[in-house]
């Protein structure tokens, strides 16, 4: 085998191995960040107004902020394209979505990426509820409102009065998420 062939084969064989590893540490982040009572998952007093406030941008560019919904229960979900549960969490949030009147209870993802990206995932899964995107100061918005170990996918729930009721780190289930809105609606 030539010099160049091997070296290829060694540098695909390192992608693949350096890909693992990558895969398995963030199952394990997942898996040790699946509950809001972990260390490094505190929710600050002030976080959901300062959330509420807000400024994100639509797929259209357009600016928008989250305390449009309040009156409503709110599912805020900080997730990313490139994130593995992030994908695998979006048709249950879209199936509830779907079971709920958008005027009782709003699910928003907040996108931690690129507007083109989120634009073309979001028509290719035909995503159904309110999308944001934010860059890496979105980051930030997500550490304030709790996630100070920045894991994606991140969901917050928020009574009809803009109060956290429940902070979820890991991906949702549809139903994780009807039990938590059971006691709201």
């Amino acid at each position: 085998m030539p010099c160049a062939r091997w070296w290829q084969a060694v540098h695909k064989f390192t992608r693949g191995v350096l890909f693992l590893v990558v895969a398995a540490i963030a199952a394990t982040a997942g898996l040790y960040f699946n509950s809001a009572d972990r260390p490094g998952l505190s929710t600050p007093a002030g976080a959901p107004d300062a959330l509420l406030r807000a400024a994100l941008t639509d797929l259209a560019g357009k600016p928008q902020r989250l305390d449009q919904w309040k009156g409503r229960v709110l599912v805020v979900n900080f997730w990313a394209t490139w994130c593995a549960p992030c994908r695998e969490e979006i048709p249950a949030l879209m199936k509830v979505q779907k079971k709920h009147d958008p005027k009782i209870v709003q699910i928003v993802g907040i996108a931690v990426d690129n507007v083109d990206k989120v634009r073309e995932y979001a028509a290719e899964m035909k995503i159904d509820y309110a999308l944001l995107v934010g860059g890496m100061d979105t980051l930030g918005v997500m550490k304030e409102a709790g996630n100070r170990a920045g894991v994606l996918p991140y969901s917050l729930l928020l009574d009809r009065n803009g109060k956290l009721v429940h902070a979820h780190v890991g991906a949702l289930t549809e139903a994780a998420l009807d039990t938590m809105l059971a006691p709201l609606l």
